[in-house]
């Protein structure tokens, strides 16, 4: 009869932890089980998304107000079109606000964050945010600053050889 308790005991543990991994892994993909949230579509256009994919999140003040529902390539003006599902209760975005594409944590996480702006007129549903801020890509900007360090350089070289001359 002991032996039995023990193995129930170890079943009701390893369900439990099963069920803990399933609710992780969906805390962590983005997914949610409460899909019947009541929102509004609204889209940004940015010159370059980086890697925002769909289900980012949506944030202002640093609380999660939407998800991005797609990012597709606009073939018109040559630019990346962000839409973007904001909660119901959240129908206050001044139409002069910013959208900036922004990096969470050490692994890159990239999202969008938006800056309230002062204006009086709220951005409506299937309306669209003007400021935009795209993603900053740390590749592009080794290259600027190496290539700031080359060009200073190859100055200095030349600035130098040029002085020894007179």
């Amino acid at each position: 009869m002991r032996m039995r308790t023990v193995e129930i005991s170890v079943g009701a543990f390893m369900l439990a932890g099963i069920l803990a991994l399933l609710l992780l892994a969906l805390k962590v993909s983005g997914l949610s089980l409460d899909s019947a949230r009541q929102t509004y579509r609204i889209y940004a256009m940015f010159d370059n998304v980086g890697s925002l994919s769909p289900r980012a999140k949506v944030s202002m003040s640093g609380v999660t107000i939407g998800r991005v529902v797609s990012v597709t390539f606009d073939k018109r003006t040559y630019m990346a079109r962000v839409d973007m599902d904001i909660d119901k209760n959240i129908d206050n975005i001044p139409v002069d606000s910013t959208a900036a594409i922004v990096t969470a944590g050490l692994l890159g996480e990239k999202f969008i964050g938006i800056s309230v702006g002062g204006e009086v007129d709220f951005v409506q549903p299937e309306g669209r945010i003007e400021d935009t801020q795209s993603a900053l890509i740390l590749e592009d900007l080794i290259g600027k600053f190496l290539l700031n360090t080359v060009n200073s350089d190859s100055g200095a070289t030349a600035g130098s050889g040029s002085a020894d001359n007179f």
